[in-house]
């Protein structure tokens, strides 16, 4: 009997098909004596180098290849022999990818690769073509048409289970890939359920056949090699023609930023310039300055604005580069926090972009670099939580009721019976598998050698090649990524920058952050919590943490930044650290060590440097450990062994330093319930700068502000929040027009005309077709004109009629649609309307049309989303007003108070007992912002039922300044009726 050395295997990278992780069969193949694996998954390499590196560690021997599909249809196998075969089947997948072509049916000729025919499809030509032999499959080496091809049959021991009661999730899988119900499944591409290791175990030597098939496959996997250091450098490692000529570019670059920055002769710059330009030169990362730098400048030069955030900040070189707006001396930054000898991944920078811009950048580094070298980040979007329930409930044929019960209530069985059992028990073994691949947030990488020798690209709907495999398998080959990423809160101030220059004809520099931070009247709306429209800080959240810390400065902005994460939150640390901001003095420090560390934190972690401090300074871990420690809570690690054996250590350390079990229990429970969600301080500055810049262009120019956010759709609010906001500021804002309107919102003095762009069914050609016609033939002056020269139908021209963009003509809506449809059915030869209502000799008589403000508010409701000639107040039935406004609710602190309100947003959230509360944001009757809490008895009897003007009785509340209503009763107010309804 003769057992193979080498398995065929498919990972659950083999996406909604195969069942095993990469570290599954590695464990099965030390379990069998195995030595060498040869991986092949359906079209993707993705678990390659996962497998490659667990079995580096155990010696055991991985050979890279892809199984080709079309759809159900295995056409063969591609094997590589050695590095440069692998390049070769990356490019091939790649290229039929990024074509969106079916792959061919014949195998392509690649140099030093192997390829495998399944038996069913054999049609040999060359000679590196086999066929591949299933052990359960001898039988079919035995007809004619087989035995042409004696000499090219290759034994082919596939391993897709552990053992065969796999099958049954393999099974469901291929029925949740091709959305159909089990009694349907694929007839053909299913594994077979003896493809596992008892099932290829051995075979007789006797059969000849059989013996020399299996030789042929040892002979083939014995002549593959692929040798691989992971974590050495795969990015592009020179900017210029060499390491020197890089070195000495970097740094003449960073003392001209330098004396911009600090002006000249700053010797405390000088000297720690110094020292991370020899860090950043011995672990080889020159390079990667200089292209981050490079793309900002052509950014720049391209008049884009952008963010360098992210520990990135903490560098000075970033500093003097531009790379960020962050001043590490100010802050007291560490370098070592982003890139230090002990760090055990690479770093990164994250460069935000306008929406409207990062693609242009994108394209950029594509072109310089070549779509041969470059490409997105993947990411493997995985089953999680109730969506494989949700999948598996269906292909089961299950009730829609029935799964979207067991979704909800995955523990409370509805009916038990096997199907529901079936998808329970399949359900807890799906979960984290791969689903799909998709696409990272930002991160770009510029590799050295051609992409295709790490892995194939494919082409999301972004349209830029990206590769199979996530963050995670980047950082264990060696990989540096580049983070570009786009926010609107860019859009916001690049577009304020310029309506300001239009509008008014003043040059606005909003790099100019240190005089944003000392002007008075922008602290002064900071400390009001006026945030509305600015980048991170708008949030009913974020209004009322600002508020508690009566926050008007930069760093204490700063670490409101962090505090505001939902960890910090819910542990409690958020409000010790606003307890301990307003009482600084009865600070109880844990320890001294948090004394000496937190001092400028009241003894509280804020930042993801805190925590490296304090695993540091409190429990003796280096700072690489504390960093793994850390990486690990924020989920950006994945050896949980690493990460168990660092924390047992944790509490070795301080048992040895002298610390008690409780007050280590406790300092770990403060360290876990944070570091995952927190920010570097270099991050929180970077947003926190961004805020200034925002709230500079607020203060100052609150209409063009305001525009500049409606245009670029982003922001905490809806759009109606930010068209209040601007009329507060003191804008007329009038209702699009087809004479002074754009596609998107425009302001003209003191008037800001909406856009097109708002209007509900509006097409686009018609928009276009009206900017054009205006543009080469001036405004119109009369309806038929305007129908004249834009063709506009008769079911686009009710829509513009109706929101009010031909108010033009001086007529109102009910006239203009009489003669807008009377003047299109004329031009078309049709009948004129008044004779479509004609019967016989009899003329028929239209009553008369009833249009009044009413009447615009609810067109404008429809067709805008919100009033604009009228408020939500004006539109109610009574005439009552309750006199209580916002500014006034600090006199009833405790007390019961009646006020009405008009519904703004909600953020609804569970209680440690499971139960729905609300928070709710409205204005008053003023449209100021007000804030409420409606606890589960109250919401349960009295819930919010979406838009609309309600009259709320509760208790003011009030925390460090911060007041809201404890909501127990409520009721939505009556509106007046449509008149064109009665």
């Amino acid at each position: 009997m003769k057992t193979p050395a080498a398995w065929i295997v498919r990972t659950y990278y083999s996406l909604r098909f195969g069942v095993l992780s990469p570290e599954r069969i590695i464990e099965l193949a030390v379990s069998h004596g195995i030595t060498h694996l040869v991986i092949c998954d359906i079209n993707n390499s993705t678990g390659f180098f996962d497998l490659l590196k667990a079995g580096q560690t155990l010696g055991i021997r991985v050979t890279p290849g892809i199984e080709i599909r079309n759809e159900n249809q295995c056409l063969y196998y591609l094997l590589a022999e050695n590095p440069a075969g692998f390049t070769g089947i990356n490019r091939f997948v790649s290229e039929c990818r990024l074509s969106e072509q079916p792959f061919p049916e014949k195998a392509p000729r690649i140099g030093h690769v192997v390829a495998l025919y399944p038996a069913e499809r054999a049609h040999l030509s060359g000679e590196e073509e086999y066929v591949a032999i299933l052990p359960h499959e001898t039988n079919k080496t035995k007809s004619s048409r087989m035995q042409a091809y004696a000499s090219r049959m290759v034994f082919f021991p596939r391993v897709t289970f552990s053992d065969p009661s796999e099958q049954e999730l393999h099974l469901h899988l291929r029925c949740i890939d091709n959305n159909c119900l089990l009694s349907l499944k694929p007839e053909i591409g299913n594994a077979d359920a003896r493809e596992y290791p008892g099932g290829i175990a051995s075979f007789t030597d006797k059969e000849t056949q059989q013996w020399a098939a299996y030789k042929r496959y040892e002979t083939l996997t014995q002549g593959c090699s692929f040798p691989f250091e992971f974590r050495s450098n795969k990015n592009k490692d020179k900017f210029l023609e060499s390491r020197q000529a890089d070195r000495e570019y970097l740094r003449s670059l960073c003392l001209q930023g330098m004396e911009l920055r600090y002006g000249k002769n700053h010797a405390q710059a000088l000297q720690r310039l110094d020292y991370e330009l020899e860090v950043i030169e011995k672990l080889g990362f020159n390079s990667y300055f200089l292209i981050t730098h490079d793309i900002v400048q052509y950014a720049l030069h391209k008049g884009y604005y952008h963010v360098g955030r992210g520990s990135g900040a903490n560098s000075l070189a970033a500093y003097c580069l531009r790379i960020t707006d962050v001043d590490p001396i100010e802050l007291d930054l560490y370098f070592e926090r982003f890139l230090n000898p002990k760090r055990s991944s690479p770093p990164d920078f994250d460069l935000d972009f306008s929406w409207k811009e990062r693609d242009d950048v994108l394209q950029y580094i594509f072109n310089k670099y070549t779509y041969e070298y470059t490409a997105l980040l993947g990411t493997i979007s995985t089953f999680r939580d109730s969506s494989p329930i949700r999948e598996l409930g269906k292909v089961q044929g299950l009730p829609l009721s029935e799964i979207e019960y067991l979704a909800e209530t995955p523990r409370e069985q509805l009916v038990l019976n096997s199907h529901t059992e079936s998808v329970m028990q399949l359900s807890d073994r799906l979960q984290s598998f791969p689903n799909h691949l998709s696409i990272h947030a930002g991160g770009v990488l510029i590799s050295k050698e051609p992409m295709y020798a790490y892995g194939a690209t494919h082409l999301p709907p972004k349209g830029f090649p990206t590769v199979q495999w996530d963050m995670y398998i980047a950082e264990d080959i060696g990989f540096e990524k580049f983070d570009i990423l786009s926010q609107r809160g860019i859009g916001h101030i690049k577009d304020s920058v310029t309506l300001i220059r239009e509008n008014l004809g003043q040059e606005i520099d909003i790099h100019d952050i240190p005089r944003f931070k000392e002007d008075v009247a922008v602290k002064k709306q900071l400390q009001l919590a006026d945030t509305i429209g600015c980048f991170y800080i708008e949030s009913p959240a974020m209004r009322q943490l600002l508020k508690k810390l009566s926050c008007s400065d930069y760093l204490t902005l700063v670490a409101a930044s962090s505090i505001i994460r939902p960890g910090v939150s819910k542990s409690g640390m958020m409000k010790a650290y606003i307890e301990r901001f307003h009482h600084p003095e009865a600070v109880e420090y844990l320890h001294p060590v948090m004394r000496e560390q937190l001092s400028e934190t009241y003894g509280v972690m804020v930042y993801q440097e805190d925590v490296l401090k304090v695993c540091h300074h409190f429990a003796g871990l280096d700072l690489a450990d504390a960093d793994v420690l850390r990486r690990a809570m924020s989920g950006k690690y994945r050896s949980k062994a690493e990460f168990n054996k660092i924390t047992e250590k944790f509490f070795d350390n301080c048992r040895k330093m002298g610390h008690s079990d409780a007050l280590s229990a406790e300092v770990w429970r403060q360290i876990e319930s944070f570091a995952g969600y927190s920010f570097s301080k270099a991050h929180s500055a970077s947003f926190a700068a961004e805020s200034f810049q925002s709230l500079f262009l607020k203060t100052y120019f609150p209409k063009e502000f305001m525009v500049a956010v409606i245009n670029n759709f982003g922001g905490f609010y809806r759009t109606w929040v930010y068209v209040t906001e601007a009329k507060k500021a003191g804008a007329r804002v009038e209702l699009p027009c087809v004479n002074n309107s754009r596609m998107h919102t425009r302001i003209q003095g003191n008037t800001i005309h909406l856009g097109f762009v708002h209007v509900e069914s509006l097409q686009v050609r018609v928009t276009e077709s009206i900017l054009h016609a205006r543009q080469t033939g001036g405004a119109f002056s009369t309806l038929e004109e305007f129908i004249d020269r834009t063709s506009v139908s008769a079911e686009q021209l009710q829509i513009l009629i109706r929101c009010g963009a031909l108010r033009f003509t001086g007529l109102r809506k009910e006239e203009l649609l009489w003669q807008g449809y009377t003047y299109i059915n004329r031009k078309g030869k049709q009948l004129p309307p008044e004779k479509l209502f004609q019967t016989g000799t009899k003329k028929f008589t239209l009553p008369p049309l009833e249009n009044n403000l009413i009447c615009d508010a609810y067109d404008e409701i429809e067709l805008l989303g919100f009033p604009v000639t009228l408020n939500d107040f004006d539109l109610l039935r009574t005439s009552i007003r309750e006199p209580l406004r916002a500014k006034d609710l600090g006199q009833f602190k405790g007390k019961e108070v009646r006020i009405m309100g008009l519904y703004v947003t909600r953020k609804p959230v569970r209680t440690s007992k499971g139960d729905m509360m609300n928070f709710g944001t409205f204005y008053d009757l003023d449209f100021s912002f007000f804030d409420t809490v409606h606890f589960p008895p109250s919401l349960r009897e009295y819930p919010l039922t979406g838009r609309g003007v309600y009259l709320m009785s509760g208790k003011v509340s009030e925390e460090f300044g911060a007041y809201s209503i404890e909501v127990n009763k409520l009721a939505k107010l009556p509106v007046k009726e449509d008149p064109r309804n009665k």
